[in-house]
């Protein structure tokens, strides 16, 4: 099946691609999230305020296994992450409905080759907290048909992994 060992795993070329969990309340949706980084080798993930950490029961009910291989780092307050990644020389966008919003399409075609990028996804009924978009260089939405207008945060970030993973391997 060419699945790479943890070892493999953690020498392997990462998308250089960080998600950010904004204060993510459900501990299923967190392990999902590591599991799909583990998927397409994102470089890693921050987990912010209420957002679950490993060890967790329920995290590794939806992770597999995922939260050992994937790296992630904590910070109590999302403003920091964002100031961190910022200083690391990060690109910082915002998952989220706003007025100035590019849809996902545009982002990654102008995406700069080798810069580093932060993609922030927020609370599942509230979004991403107003002080951490202030912050954010811009905004991404996914451009949605039907008649509701959110995804599941497990959902669009396994869609905008996907997608970012697929361009970076182009």
């Amino acid at each position: 099946m060419h699945r790479l060992t943890p070892e493999a795993f953690s020498k392997a070329e990462k998308v250089p691609l960080v998600v950010v969990l904004d204060n993510v309340r459900s501990q299923h949706n967190v392990g999902a999230v590591f599991r799909t980084a583990d998927a397409f080798l994102i470089e890693g993930l921050c987990l912010c305020g209420i957002t679950c950490c490993p060890p967790n029961a329920e995290l590794h009910k939806t992770a597999l296994g995922a939260e050992q291989t994937v790296d992630y780092t904590y910070f109590e307050h999302t403003t920091d992450a964002i100031r961190a990644l910022h200083d690391r020389g990060y690109k910082v966008y915002a998952i989220e409905l706003a007025h100035d919003a590019v849809t996902l399409e545009q982002a990654i075609c102008s995406h700069i080759a080798g810069q580093g990028v932060a993609l922030v996804l927020g609370h599942e009924v509230f979004g991403v907290a107003d002080e951490a978009l202030e912050l954010c260089d811009g905004c991404i939405e996914l451009p949605q048909y039907g008649t509701k207008h959110s995804l599941n945060v497990s959902v669009t970030a396994g869609i905008v992994m996907y997608a970012w993973a697929n361009e970076f391997r182009a």
